[in-house]
């Protein structure tokens, strides 16, 4: 297991993980097809979105964190 404070950074990596999955996943069907090879092209397509999405969401988190605390009315 892993201690609380760092909650953020393991939020970051599942979410850049499974978000760039999802769209690596999709715009590799968009752009080949089904493929025979789509799982090794979408894999490869995957590893290195993932690789630029972890730490931009780790920058970019904190930023719309404070939009999003403005843009909601606290009750």
């Amino acid at each position: 297991m892993f201690a609380k404070k760092y909650a953020p950074v393991l939020f970051g990596f599942i979410l850049s993980g499974l978000m760039s999955l999802l769209v690596s996943g999709i715009a590799t069907v968009r752009a080949i097809g089904m493929a025979p090879d789509i799982v090794g092209t979408w894999m490869g397509g995957w590893l290195t979105a993932w690789a630029v999405a972890f730490p931009i969401v780790l920058i970019i988190a904190p930023l719309a964190q404070r939009l999003v605390r403005r843009l909601v009315v606290q009750a």
